[in-house]
């Protein structure tokens, strides 16, 4: 899905050129592009050939486009080594990780947990345009195809380990490059106050409350012990 701004939305477009593509029937198919102009009322005219500087003119345009719309796939140099992997095609998908961390983490008043700061264990993340996908895993090291991957300690987040983060995908979409693309998806997770389980789901092997009123404001390790395996290993994220 596309998504635009309310500039772009009230602005009017008006038709400039018209390609028609003409093919034989034979065996061959042979094909043959031709161009029109535009009048003042939007008919065709001026029927000619379409050149190769007009052809080249359009693909410029189109590249450029298409340029635009991955600049969150393309890095500003060299690729970082937390990112463990990028396709720009289709919606686009990028995994990383990040290594464990402290991190301010909000929740609502209701669950009875103090926002604050806590260690984190190493987090594997998926992330497309629109969807954001978060797991855990066990260790330090940058992880391998065959890392055993574990649900993430968090509420907010299905079992499939996606999360809903409503229409916050606009901004990311428009990210200037891919250390910017996985920053916005980041900062937008860590900023969203985390309220309860959904579908009745517990991540960990002990309450999640528990947990987090434990673990905010102590500086200690996150316990890895609680971690729930998922039976999944990176390469199912691939």
């Amino acid at each position: 899905m596309n998504y635009y701004t309310a500039e772009e939305l009230g602005r009017m477009y008006h038709p400039h050129s018209a390609l028609v593509i003409y093919q034989s029937k034979d065996a061959f198919k042979t094909t043959y592009v031709e161009q029109f102009d535009m009048d003042a009322h939007g008919s065709p005219i001026n029927a000619h050939p379409l050149t190769v500087r007009e052809a080249q003119r359009l693909s410029k345009s189109l590249n450029t486009k298409q340029l635009q719309n991955n600049a969150c796939f393309t890095p500003k140099g060299i690729l970082s080594s937390t990112v463990l992997s990028v396709n720009s095609s289709g919606q686009g998908k990028v995994i990383w990780y990040s290594k464990p961390q402290k991190r301010q983490l909000f929740f609502i008043e209701k669950l009875g947990i103090s926002n604050g700061i806590a260690n984190l264990p190493t987090l594997v993340w998926k992330a497309t345009k629109n969807q954001l996908s978060v797991y855990a895993i066990k260790g330090k090291r940058r992880p391998t195809l065959k890392t055993k991957l574990y649900y993430a300690p968090f509420f907010n987040v299905y079992e499939s380990g996606s999360i809903c983060m409503g229409t916050v995908n606009i901004k990311v979409a428009k990210a200037s490059s891919l250390e910017e693309f996985i920053e916005e998806w980041e900062i937008l997770f860590f900023n969203s106050y985390f309220s309860h389980l959904l579908d009745d789901y517990n991540p960990i092997k002990k309450n999640m409350v528990s947990l987090w009123q434990d673990m905010i404001g102590a500086d200690k390790p996150f316990p890895k012990e609680v971690l729930k395996q998922n039976h999944k290993t990176l390469k199912d994220l691939l």
